[in-house]
């Protein structure tokens, strides 16, 4: 039962025609970041996706013990979405999710598609446009918007076990009702360290680099910080 209560889906564990349906949503998420990011990714900002994929690699691969002797882990949605912006951090999210798929396998390669629509294709989208369509609604004012960045986290977390738990569902692995109470009781708890780790690491990067957060879209006087004024070449 504890592994049915992992975002990481094994093989065998859902049926073929449902692993097939979840490899649509994920492809064409993937496909839309990268035709985005050729826009997006202006040449200060690449390495950034690079950093972004590597730091939520190795905190994916660190375990934390919640209750009924389970353990959870970061996914990182929500932090890739925040820096990224919500369709290149689909990207980032489905490298990482391969990754440990084909050289750890931490989650089975013909549920890939579903593993990388639940810990990353809907938290991405849902914590992305959360974070652009509540900007106008709150006060510009950093707190404000670490809040949203650790509601959205913990969100993205819920999201991803509540669509978990159908797919395993529908396979008729194991009863609704039995799956999704579980699933999101455990990854309620899961949710807050993924809300903690998001809210300390995006408030690091406004502290140093603000002009790194990709779906702030405010001004760096809103957000308390201004970029340094660059020198011009030659001063």
């Amino acid at each position: 039962m504890f592994e049915l209560l992992a975002l990481h889906i094994p093989d065998g564990f859902l049926s073929n025609w449902v692993a097939a349906l979840c490899w649509l949503p994920a492809t064409a998420a993937v496909a839309i970041g990268l035709r985005k990011s050729t826009a997006e990714l202006i040449e200060p900002r690449i390495p950034v996706l690079g950093v972004t994929a590597a730091f939520i690699f190795a905190a994916q691969m660190l375990n934390f013990p919640i209750a009924g002797g389970t353990s959870g882990h970061f996914l990182g949605a929500a932090l890739a979405a925040i820096l990224l912006g919500p369709w290149v951090a689909c990207v980032a999210m489905a490298v990482v999710i391969a990754i440990q798929a084909f050289l750890f396998a931490d989650g089975g390669i013909t549920a890939l598609g579903a593993n990388t629509l639940n810990m990353g294709v809907i938290g991405a989208l849902l914590v992305g446009y959360l974070m652009l369509w509540t900007r106008d609604l709150l006060p510009k004012r950093r707190g404000a918007f670490l809040a949203i960045a650790g509601a959205g986290a913990w969100l993205a977390v819920m999201a991803g076990a509540a669509a978990t738990s159908f797919e395993l569902a529908i396979s008729d692995t194991v009863p609704l009702g039995t799956v999704l109470p579980a699933m999101l009781g455990v990854h309620a708890l899961v949710g807050i360290g993924e809300a903690i780790i998001t809210v300390a690491a995006v408030g690091a990067v406004l502290a140093t680099r603000p002009d790194l957060i990709a779906v702030r879209d405010l001004t760096l006087r809103e957000l308390g910080r201004s970029l340094p004024t660059p020198t011009p070449e030659g001063a």
